[in-house]
């Protein structure tokens, strides 16, 4: 096939082409069915030959002749398949198809002339296969992950590695599955996912802590249990169920000095509101982190570390009020050092050292005290721990335990102090007399 010619009535402007591609796809996804569907994306972009309609091909034509196609037709495609995704996720009985969209892209046929590309199919699907290698088709894959849950072809087995557990962790959607230049339909996508994942983990966990009140309460009184009466609730993390309840008890209950981390959140918002400098702000935060330290970690090496790290934090503003930008720009400098800097600077070796020193429940607990302090700081801390997620995706998940154990924690940090779900009783559970 050569390069399709726009025909002496089809002139498109810089985003008309795009448009027009976009308004036949929303329009194919909602008269068709998804088999059809499928069908027409292999044959349009898997294949990139037997499209009946010639004014797609002539948008496709007008898109990869752009001299700036390189940068534009990732996402331009990206859209092209978020239309889909963003119709088919809305019934369980379509989301499957999301999985088959994702894996069509494994049967791009290979490029059989190497150097000039002769045909406009051969040029279109090395476009395809550019967008294979972007952060488009990662977040595309980790979205499908998410929602195709559940819905592997038999016969398949789903290996255990840390990218497939990406459905668990609901606070992570915002960076993994989302990026510069997400469309629309990606959003809305994404978002509904988020919510409705976020709420069903918070009530299986409440549903859970529940059942496990049930049965303790059944053993105490010395009852025979029956789970004919009370039904049995799975535990929905990956944690044991005695480290589930060390979480909890650190999360809800009393976690330092007779304080649970809201009310030491509190204080310290009470106590820096109104602060003269940003030294002193600076001096506070650092006390209110070393408070978390176990003593002998902290005397022999942390607090000091932590001490000059503080120092080096923008000093030319030590004399002046500090407003909230410049607390906000403290904070993720402090994420930066404390968890990750970046995925360019991967470095994690000072969240390594206090996890070995002071166990993951203790230094993610030392994190939610701080997150505690602001809303708009959460964003920052799962960003810190999205850049760890994606740098260890392909690891299994024996191999980074460690940070499987982590982000669990999180996320049971998070449901019970950030939830929409009423956990409540967890207060009155962990925090007697209260």
């Amino acid at each position: 096939m050569n390069i399709p010619k726009l025909s002496r009535h089809t002139q498109f402007n810089n985003t008309g082409g795009e448009q027009y591609l976009f308004d036949h796809l929303v329009y194919c996804v909602k008269t068709e069915s998804p088999e059809k569907v499928i069908e027409r994306f292999n044959r349009l972009f898997i294949q990139a030959q037997g499209y009946e309609d010639q004014k797609v091909w002539e948008c496709l034509a007008h898109i990869i002749g752009n001299p700036h196609s390189s940068e534009q037709f990732p996402l331009i495609l990206n859209r092209c398949c978020h239309i889909l995704v963003n119709s088919w996720q809305l019934s369980p009985q379509t989301q499957g198809y999301i999985v088959d969209l994702v894996n069509s892209f494994e049967y791009v046929p290979k490029s059989l002339h190497r150097g000039y590309l002769r045909s406009f199919s051969e040029q279109l699907r090395e476009c395809v296969r550019e967008f294979i290698h972007s952060e488009y088709y990662k977040q595309l894959k980790r979205l499908a992950n998410v929602i195709g849950e559940g819905k592997i072809r038999k016969g398949e087995k789903k290996e255990e590695v840390v990218g497939n557990l990406i459905s668990r962790y609901p606070y992570l959607y915002d960076h993994c599955l989302l990026g510069v230049g997400s469309s629309q339909e990606q959003q809305e996508t994404v978002y509904k996912v988020k919510h409705e994942l976020e709420r069903k983990f918070e009530t299986n966990l409440s549903r859970f802590v529940t059942y496990q009140l049930r049965v303790a309460q059944k053993k105490e009184t010395g009852e025979a249990f029956d789970s004919r009466i009370i039904t049995p609730v799975e535990n929905p993390t990956l944690l044991s169920k005695r480290d589930l309840g060390r979480s909890l008890k650190q999360y809800v209950g009393v976690a330092e000095n007779g304080y649970s981390y809201k009310e030491l959140s509190r204080s310290f918002i009470t106590h820096t509101e109104g602060v003269r400098n940003y030294q002193i702000f600076k001096d506070n935060l650092y006390e209110y982190i070393t408070q978390s330290i176990e003593g002998k970690y902290g005397k022999n090496s942390f607090n000091k570390r932590l001490y000059d790290q503080f120092q080096g934090l923008y000093p030319q503003y030590n004399n002046k009020k500090p407003d909230e930008f410049l607390k906000m720009r403290t904070y993720s400098q402090l994420f930066n050092y404390l968890i990750v800097e970046s995925p360019q600077n991967p470095n994690h070796l000072i969240f390594m050292d206090m996890i070995s020193n002071m166990g993951t429940t203790k230094t993610v607990g030392l994190f939610l005290k701080l997150a505690l302090t602001c809303s708009k700081i959460k964003p920052y801390l799962e960003k810190r721990f999205s850049i760890l997620f994606n740098h260890y995706e392909s690891f299994t998940k024996d191999g980074a335990m460690w940070l499987v154990r982590s982000l669990e924690k999180v996320n049971v940090a998070f449901s019970v102090n950030f939830s929409n779900v009423d956990m409540s009783f967890l207060k009155r559970l962990y925090l007697p007399g209260r």
